[in-house]
């Protein structure tokens, strides 16, 4: 199921990247053919968009590479990675956006209010659509990407509004003040994401899981001392690895302790994790990383 659901990401990206790509190069013959700046300088935007959709697409299909020697965890934090790239490029092309909305400003120009309203349409149709294939996905590469198709889709819905205001009445300062209140809003949502996605890449415990709370259910195990050097992170948001040291006491055989290791697993089997390694230690056994851990505690 797994697999699946990675093979379903990376055919949604494809399909968004050259839907993304093939929009793009209409919108820099239209803008051009129509003589608005807006529908160019959104051109660019999405020029840099598919470019990241390009990256997203590689990275997606990479993250689905199994463990080899150089990667023993796999490739999963590919995907991580292209998330973070995303989410960076698309600040970048908000501050594009938040920059060419302040020019029209200054300098107000005027376009083909029919010829907007024309590409506005499919615009928000082709992103809208794009925005759908990838609104379920669950990996935080597709979720970050999702919020660059949701920016052009209310992107184009205020060219679209715009446009038929500006065909009825001739404003040229309603286009750029809307396109800054948007792109404000994106920006928002845009950095919690990277805020959310640098903190899994530098391997913070993620937030769907109670680390304190695993730790009370298996020192409640009966013949477990402690814990030490316990670990916890994610690759890609979705799958987890744990690790932990587990001190036992009053083991008197390999059996014991193997049945005191189960049931450590059986309460784990109720987390998305992948890689779970647990080493297995009793009170005599000299362990330099729990007396490293207690020198800590008692300072």
């Amino acid at each position: 199921m797994p697999h699946d659901h990675h093979h379903k990401a990376s055919s949604n990206l494809k399909l968004v990247f050259f839907l993304n790509l093939g929009f793009t190069i209409l919108e820099f013959i239209g803008g051009y053919y129509v003589n608005s700046v807006a529908i160019i300088s959104d051109a660019v935007h999405d020029l840099g968009d598919s470019l990241s959709l390009g990256t997203s697409w590689y990275l997606q299909h990479k993250s689905q590479q199994q463990a080899d020697k150089r990667y023993s965890f796999g490739y999963r934090r590919f995907s991580l990675m292209g998330a973070m790239i995303n989410s960076l490029v698309l600040v970048l092309g908000s501050a594009y956006v938040i920059y060419e909305a302040i020019m029209r400003i200054l300098h107000p120009e005027s376009s083909d209010a029919q010829g907007m309203i024309l590409f506005a349409l499919v615009g928000v149709a082709v992103n809208g659509f794009a925005a759908w294939k990838l609104s379920k996905g669950k990996s935080m590469n597709e979720r970050v990407i999702s919020w660059h198709l949701i920016e052009d889709v209310l992107g184009w819905a205020v060219v679209l509004v715009v446009a038929v205001i500006l065909y009825f009445y001739d404003n040229l300062y309603l286009d750029p003040a809307l396109s800054l209140v948007i792109t404000l809003y994106i920006l928002y949502n845009v950095f919690k994401r990277l805020r959310e996605t640098s903190f899994l890449f530098l391997q913070g415990v993620p937030a769907d899981v109670d680390l304190e709370l695993i730790k009370t259910k298996i020192l409640a195990l009966a013949q477990v001392d402690s814990l030490h050097h316990t670990h916890l992170w994610s690759q890609d948001g979705e799958h987890h690895v744990f690790s932990s040291h587990v001190r036992v006491t009053g083991v008197s055989s390999l059996t014991e302790l193997a049945e005191i290791k189960q049931k450590i697993i059986y309460i784990l089997q109720g987390y998305a994790f992948e890689h779970i390694t647990l080493e297995m230690e009793t009170l005599d056994k000299d362990c330099s990383v729990a007396e490293t851990e207690l020198q800590k505690i008692t300072e």
